[in-house]
């Protein structure tokens, strides 16, 4: 199976946008792109603000909501925690098997972890656990401003620990106008000491529910061409 696993260097980086909108872009081009957010933790699946409804949105994939996310709650807390507040007992081979049914229905499945890779997730495993389970190269999104080098590089060297592929960095939501030397610097230092490529920066999109623009701006900034040989675009 084709695909990428999609974590961050923290909670609220961007990781929807950047997989909602590398999907949607990935469909436009003719890939038969899926999406699957396994645990979802501060909305139920089919709350519009969520997750799950926002990658359905953003990628136009035809899969219902509570397939794309199978384990969803209402607090904005941990998974594994929000999970056990719940009194549900979720396992990694639960995550596999949606895995295995999205799998079966597209040929490139893009999925989201939840906050950054060392967050407790399920029972028996943090989100690098999940990670491994799939097997999937690993994208890192990544804020564009000041400490975002510290937590980029240290969160590549967590996922090399666990044996994983870093296929590249994505930063999110440069506001270009207020963009200094910091901002643009970043991606050439993150570069430069990881040996990890830049695979795009993606601009603040203000309409973060409008597929079509952020899937424009996905399509407009990506380095698709590095992604060739992960994707047969």
């Amino acid at each position: 199976m084709k695909g990428f696993f999609i974590t961050a260097t923290d909670t609220g980086v961007g990781k929807t946008m950047v997989t909602g909108g590398m999907a949607g872009a990935l469909r436009r081009m003719g890939c038969n792109v899926g999406v699957y957010k396994p645990v979802q933790s501060g909305h139920l699946a089919d709350h519009p603000d969520g997750d799950a409804a926002r990658l359905k949105n953003l990628s136009g994939v035809d899969d219902p909501v509570e397939e794309i996310c199978p384990y969803a709650l209402e607090e904005p807390l941990a998974p594994l925690l929000a999970l056990r507040r719940a009194g549900k007992r979720v396992t990694l081979d639960d995550l596999e098997r949606g895995y295995l049914q999205l799998q079966s229905k597209h040929d490139f499945l893009l999925v989201e972890g939840a906050g950054g890779i060392a967050v407790p997730y399920v029972e028996d495993g943090m989100v690098v656990d999940a990670a491994r389970r799939f097997a999937l190269p690993i994208l890192i999104v990544a804020r564009p401003n000041l400490g975002t080098i510290n937590h980029t590089l240290l969160t590549i060297e967590y996922v090399r620990s666990y044996g994983l592929e870093v296929a590249g960095v994505v930063i999110s939501g440069l506001q270009v106008r207020e963009a200094g030397v910091v901002e643009e610097t970043n991606p050439s230092f993150i570069e430069s000491y990881s040996g990890v490529p830049i695979l795009g920066v993606i601009p603040w999109v203000e309409d973060w529910k409008s597929s079509q623009h952020v899937v424009r701006a996905m399509v407009e900034t990506m380095k698709w061409d590095l992604l060739k040989k992960h994707i047969d675009i």
